[in-house]
């Protein structure tokens, strides 16, 4: 079986859309492969860095790239997910081919203040939001093959 690509797009590609890759191409392996992208790549947040290594995940060698790379390639995906919030999905491409494009909102960590446990504990709720999210998303696509 052909697995169903997915790319996951959000501003920096430092946060949200790095913890939803990871969530997809572990939870969903059979049946996704997943990527993820930003609008402006910047760095790996250390805070999510150190929240899914709380729960097993090392993304601390993960790199951030830039959508504008897989548009330039013309690479083709089944579902292009936003995970940014509604002004930042506007700027995001339009990807050739048959695309079903999503938007789940979530909130961007780098925005995040406080002390330091104020920012993981925030952190931590984006995590385990977008995890339930992968979760549930998971379900009703195979419910519906």
């Amino acid at each position: 079986m052909k697995k169903k690509r997915v790319l996951f797009i959000c501003v920096h590609n430092s946060a949200r859309s790095q913890m939803a890759e990871t969530f997809l191409n572990d939870l969903g392996k059979d049946e996704y492969e997943a990527e993820s992208a930003g609008l402006e790549p910047g760095t790996l947040n250390p805070y999510v860095v150190e929240v899914m290594k709380e729960i097993d995940y090392d993304i601390s060698r993960n790199k951030t790239k830039s959508v504008l790379d897989y548009f330039r390639r013309s690479e083709l995906f089944s579902f292009v997910i936003t995970v940014c919030d509604e002004g930042n999905s506007e700027r995001c491409p339009i990807f050739p081919g048959p695309v079903q494009r999503l938007h789940w909102s979530f909130p961007d960590p780098s925005n995040f203040s406080g002390n330091k446990e104020d920012i993981l504990k925030k952190t931590r709720e984006v995590r385990d939001q977008i995890l339930q999210r992968i979760k549930a998303w998971i379900r009703e696509n195979s419910n519906s093959s």
